[in-house]
């Protein structure tokens, strides 16, 4: 799963309703907070189970994301709230000390989850950043089961990573002029452009009338 990727699975016509909480930071278990990790709880109205279709999002500074979901799963008994992850350790940032994929647009998939999103009563987005460099780090514009729309402009990393093969790169290089003689005729072209240029007389040749009149001393007789 890389950042910019674009979902091609159905989309709810609407987002799902849902309560997102603000960042946290993560709480050991002495109750101290662990440096560069944030934790985002999101939950359905009433508990209300859902299924997850994608996960969408814009980063801000997060270089790596883990997804777990809360299932309810129906046992003989009772029904049971269980803890699963669909996303582990997924990287938003090639360089977490670098700008490259801080605030790209992302999209998770239900094929991209390493299990089933079924009967989802909550989702625990845990946030980490490694890097000192940025002190604020979250996830922007979060929404679950986004309603089909266009893919927002991909960043420019995007484009350079759907670049064509290098194979594809090779046959199109092939095709087109040495570059070092096309240089070579284009310098030679330019050297009997000056030539021509500083041999060029100023004076017309075959002419010597001024405004329809001959100058006498210019008229040459036999």
């Amino acid at each position: 799963m890389s950042s910019g990727s674009a979902c091609v699975t159905a989309m709810a016509q609407e987002a799902a309703a849902c309560s997102i909480r603000t960042p946290v930071p993560l709480q050991v278990g002495d109750g101290t907070s662990e440096p560069g990790v944030s934790v985002i709880d999101v939950t359905f109205p009433a508990a209300t189970p859902r299924h997850v279709r994608a996960i969408s999002f814009r980063n801000f500074y997060t270089a790596f994301l883990t997804v777990k979901i809360q299932q309810l799963r129906p046992t003989a008994t009772k029904k049971s709230r269980t803890w699963r992850t669909c996303v582990r350790s997924l990287r938003l940032m090639p360089d977490p000390h670098m700008e490259e994929g801080s605030q790209d647009y992302v999209s998770v998939c239900r094929q991209q989850m390493s299990c089933d999103a079924d009967n989802v009563t909550a989702l625990r987005f845990i946030l980490r950043q490694p890097s000192p460099v940025w002190l604020t780090f979250t996830l922007e514009e979060l929404q679950i089961n986004p309603p089909g729309r266009q893919s927002p402009q991909k960043p420019f990393s995007w484009w350079l990573s759907h670049l064509p093969p290098r194979e594809e790169l090779q046959k199109l290089h092939k095709g087109l002029p040495d570059p070092e003689r096309v240089s070579s005729e284009v310098q030679r072209m330019w050297a009997l452009t000056e030539v021509m240029r500083s041999t060029q007389s100023t004076a017309a040749v075959g002419r010597f009338d001024v405004d329809g009149c001959y100058d006498i001393n210019l008229l040459s007789y036999t």
